[in-house]
């Protein structure tokens, strides 16, 4: 009846069904697309707020808003509040999205049980109990030192301060989507990792991560400390690094005249030395 109200020439219906459906579903693969875009970008940036999201994909707030509600409903995305580090302003604090672990098993390989299993044999042959976590252990850090040979040869020629900037960009190429940034009121940087591929098996053996914070400090020539793991339900693994303008093991070396002002050689200096040497490196209260 249409067709014959506007003058249009009869279709079959085959035909007619083919014309409309493709339209549609070249709209779901686009939605589909954009929404996959809106996920990868919250694994590649971590936990993110509508309108930083929109920023970054270029869209509108509300466009966003439409995948982010279908990722909540598939679970795939779940909101949370916004965890402040410092001083916190005043209202609420932002609602942020992050991936849940079902929408991070979609990025990972299916290898997790296969690992959990075969560190659970390396402690069982180990004697069990305190030997084997400390078998386990022993494996973990052998591992991260396998890959840490790369990221040392990065890092060889590279100045103290841009460290940071560098490992994550090593780690990025291994998979674990990381950024460096200042860290906030503190004097120094974060080290953010957006994903981690041995997620779940590391909540299951957290010498995984321990051994992962060893390596930093040595990489990096200071002491570092983790903040948080998404091993452990957090929405990225942060670790903090403070604020070093050289070399801990140089500035030790040094004597106190060259950066104190000069004090009478007395014993009391030597004194002075052994705790300006201990306390180099160390993470600020």
């Amino acid at each position: 009846m249409a067709a014959q109200a506007t003058g249009a020439a009869p279709t079959s219906g085959p035909s007619t069904t083919a014309q409309s459906s493709t339209p549609q579903s070249t709209t779901q693969d686009e939605q589909h697309g954009t929404r996959n875009k809106v996920a990868r970008s919250i694994l590649d940036h971590g936990p993110s707020t509508a309108a930083e999201l929109a920023l970054r994909l270029e869209l509108t707030q509300a466009a966003v808003r439409r995948h982010l509600d279908a990722l909540v409903a598939e679970g795939v995305v779940e909101a949370r509040a916004k965890r402040v580090y410092g001083s916190r302003g005043r209202g609420r604090p932002a609602k942020v999205f992050a991936l849940t672990d079902c929408g991070r098993d979609a990025f990972d390989q299916a290898y997790d049980q296969l690992a959990a299993d075969a560190l659970r044999w390396i402690a069982h042959s180990a004697g069990g109990g305190e030997v084997g976590e400390a078998a386990v252990a022993a494996f973990a850090r052998a591992r991260v030192e396998a890959q840490a040979e790369r990221y040392r040869e990065a890092l060889e020629s590279v100045p103290q301060k841009d460290r940071a900037r560098v490992l994550a960009r090593a780690l990025s190429e291994d998979g674990y989507a990381a950024t460096a940034r200042a860290a906030p009121a503190q004097a120094g940087e974060q080290l953010c990792q957006h994903h981690c591929p041995v997620a779940h098996t590391a909540e299951q053996f957290p010498q995984l991560c321990e051994a992962e914070t060893e390596v930093f400090s040595r990489l990096l020539g200071t002491h570092v400390q983790r903040l948080a793991t998404i091993a452990h339900g957090d929405g990225v693994c942060t670790t903090f690094i403070p604020g070093t303008h050289q070399h801990p093991k140089t500035a030790a070396a040094k004597p106190p005249a060259a950066r104190t002002p000069a004090q009478p050689p007395k014993t009391t200096s030597n004194t002075s030395n052994a705790t300006n040497a201990n306390e180099a490196g160390r993470n600020p209260a």
